[in-house]
């Protein structure tokens, strides 16, 4: 077992323990609800805690009616992104006959950017139950134990994603959902990550900056994977990330990820791919993907044709395959996304790709445009 994995396995079990706080007040399938937007939360809190009575300071001397307030606290916590509260993971237990009203002012001491994310997971709910059920100060009081140190220094960036997914894989499995819906192998994404990234030397050029896209992004597994690979090659290169995501959990974390890593975390999106494409006429260097299987398009119908009728002006100019398996939509969507000078897309699908559908069927005449013209390089 790599030192890697070792970690991951290790947080991720630790912060999935604090499911036996959950026990008779949450079923088992709800557990994730409360422990993936916690564990957000212990990540933002351990990243903005050195800085933490600096900001205080700062926030204290610049009133909310200071035009240029924003840009200062995020300045002087090194993040974009920071927290007003005097309250903090550790601090919450200072309190323990106040802590669910102490929780909503920490909670809303987050600058605007956290707050989109806390959104997203309708942690109030969450709180308001637990709080009622006498269980918040414990479930705080675990998130604060030694062994859930969530801090940068002992848990890198790339192995919190990888806690991340970890977690959602188990949350799902007891969801009795496919973990394959939010979850890509790590020997996968690196796969296709080097066959999208075979002209190093372009890539390692600092003075172009590169962008990359997933219109399925999940937990931003993939995006992360195609910086870290750009990092590897220049330390200086940039590589912007795109995303945009259904899942609103999911997409949560997503930005978080990104929010943490410095990255702009406006580009990652909320939204259903097929029926609203939240980024019209744009196109990007690298598009990676693994977009789900044998899901149905009957809820985007409408939308859907509408964009395939279209023709060459829309994204779906290949037609429509069976409504009972979207996949070969989200192909055409990444096609859509390339630049008219040529991009590099990996995309991830099952065998139904190229094998169902006879001869003049929806499947058919999409592959058939994938080789006429010329955009497939390989199959693995």
């Amino acid at each position: 077992m790599s030192s890697v994995t070792k970690i991951v396995s290790e947080k991720a079990s630790l912060i999935w323990s604090i499911a036996d706080k959950l026990v008779g007040v949450y079923k088992p399938h709800e557990y994730g609800d409360v422990i993936l937007p916690l564990t957000v939360l212990k990540r933002f809190d351990s990243v903005l805690s050195d800085k933490k009575d600096k900001v205080l300071e700062m926030a204290k001397k610049y009133p909310e009616t200071f035009a240029k307030r924003d840009f200062i606290l995020k300045e002087t916590a090194d993040q974009k992104f920071y927290n007003t509260s005097k309250y903090d993971f550790k601090r919450l237990l200072d309190d323990p006959d106040n802590i669910e009203e102490n929780f909503y002012n920490y909670i809303n001491g987050y600058s605007d950017e956290v707050k989109d994310i806390i959104k997203n997971f309708d942690l109030n709910k969450q709180i308001e139950k637990m709080a009622s059920n006498g269980i918040l100060y414990q479930v705080i009081d675990t998130f604060n134990s030694e062994k859930a140190n969530l801090h940068p220094n002992y848990v890198s960036n790339i192995e919190m994603g990888y806690i991340f997914e970890e977690i959602i894989r188990k949350f799902n499995e007891l969801s009795n959902e496919e973990a394959g819906q939010h979850y890509t192998p790590r020997e996968v994404i690196e796969l296709m990550v080097n066959l999208i990234f075979e002209d190093e030397e372009e890539l390692a050029d600092s003075s172009k900056i590169k962008t990359v896209y997933d219109g399925a992004c999940g937990t931003g597994g993939m995006l992360t994977a195609a910086m870290e690979y750009a990092k590897k090659l220049n330390s200086s290169s940039r590589m912007l990330c795109y995303g945009q995501e259904l899942n609103a959990q999911t997409y949560a974390i997503c930005k978080a990820d990104m929010l943490i890593k410095g990255e702009d975390s406006n580009n990652i999106r909320h939204g259903n791919t097929l029926s609203g494409d939240l980024f019209p006429g744009e196109t990007f260097d690298y598009i990676i993907m693994n977009p789900p299987f044998g899901i149905e398009w009957k809820n985007e119908k409408n939308a859907v044709l509408k964009e395939a009728e279209k023709g060459s002006d829309g994204r779906f100019p290949a037609g429509t395959p069976a409504i009972s398996d979207s996949q070969l939509l989200f192909l055409q969507n990444a096609v859509s996304k390339m630049k008219p000078e040529g991009s590099k897309v990996a995309i991830i699908h099952n065998g139904s790709a190229l094998f169902k559908g006879d001869a003049g069927s929806g499947e058919s005449e999409i592959r058939r445009y994938v080789i006429e013209n010329d955009l497939l390089d390989c199959i693995i």
